[in-house]
């Protein structure tokens, strides 16, 4: 079979495709035949050498894949072949807390889904509804399943509450459309112009670019009367603004505090001082928390947006597109 291995860090000249032998399943394990996988800010963070996560060496890259079962080891209950698949992210979490004996991670200490096959123990996968496709089906298991965390954490937010998305990336775009399925409204601010239309087609009901409002903060919380919960995906170059667009009690949920060259987010001391704003994370979620969010997925029959689809021959210029920054949705790469 064909696979995909980072030999080493450093560049998209570390990503090697080999021939190598199909794997074969163990007691528990399933092989499934990968149909598609995406792209998220991680893959790239680890193909550069700057994840916190240290990658196994010689690890197959990419949390995200979508195939069916072609194969089952003695014990498996789960699954049978044929089934419609997708991994886990944190394939040892199934449910709780996260805690240190579940960090293992598909595409970093775990073998991950840009291959031909993969190799995973049952309980790292979970089934996929049956409307999507098989690029639609491998685009949820990390932006999808961080937005859904962020919006469904520790405060749901209510119907006619004001959520925030930034940019058009993979959680942005996620976070849209699963904000408006629990009856928010969503404003959204993305660097581009041209993108404002597709932001409101998907459904955002206010949008800002940025380059024609750089104080949108001020911009937001007067249109608004002040934004619930933000899903403050930009980090140190937005979140003074989604502070100050943020009400009284409103709630941030930051994904990122670094950029690529090192800089951290900052909290402006004048701005804090006159709010009561709440700062979370997510650790994108349990195998619990996917099915809970597939579930959603397949009741409203969700689909996905897809910037890009690249052949599996091309997956170093999908890393390069991706890289690129200037996406609409997923980026995917279809199988082998």
């Amino acid at each position: 079979m064909q696979t995909y291995r980072l030999e080493g860090q450093g560049g998209i000249d570390k990503l090697v495709m080999h021939e190598e032998a199909m794997p074969q399943p163990g007691p528990h394990q399933i092989v499934v035949r990968v149909r598609a996988t995406s792209l998220n800010r991680r893959d790239t963070m680890i193909l550069n050498g700057i994840y916190p996560l240290t990658p196994r060496p010689g690890i197959v890259p990419l949390s995200d894949g979508a195939g069916e079962v072609t194969a089952i080891g003695d014990g498996v209950t789960r699954f049978a072949v044929g089934d419609r698949v997708t991994g886990s992210y944190f394939a040892r979490w199934v449910d709780g807390r996260m805690h240190p004996g579940v960090v293992d991670q598909l595409g970093c200490t775990l073998d991950g889904m840009l291959s031909e096959y993969a190799l995973l123990d049952e309980q790292w996968a979970v089934r996929l509804p049956d409307h999507l496709s098989w690029q639609e089906g491998a685009t949820f298991t990390c932006a999808g399943l961080t937005a859904w965390s962020a919006l469904t954490g520790a405060e749901i937010p209510k119907p006619g509450q004001w959520v925030l998305v930034i940019g058009s990336g993979g959680v942005a775009v996620f976070a849209v459309q699963f904000a408006k399925l629990m009856g928010c409204r969503v404003a959204a601010v993305t660097s581009r112009a041209e993108k404002t239309d597709r932001l409101r087609a998907l459904g955002a009901d206010l949008v800002i670019a940025t380059a024609e409002t750089p104080d949108w903060g001020m911009a937001l919380r007067a249109a608004t009367g002040g934004i619930d919960l933000v899903v403050e995906t930009g980090g140190p170059a937005t979140f003074a603004q989604s502070l100050i667009a943020s009400s009284l009690y409103g709630r941030i949920v930051l994904l990122t505090v670094q950029n690529h060259n090192g800089k951290s987010v900052e909290i402006p001391g004048s701005v804090y001082q006159r709010s009561l704003v709440t700062f979370s994370r997510v650790f994108v979620g349990s195998r619990s928390a996917l099915e809970t969010m597939l579930a959603a997925v397949a009741t409203h029959r969700l689909k996905p947006v897809i910037d890009r689809i690249f052949p599996f021959a091309e997956a170093r210029e999908a890393y390069h597109h991706f890289q690129q920054g200037d996406v609409f949705g997923k980026v995917v790469i279809d199988g082998a």
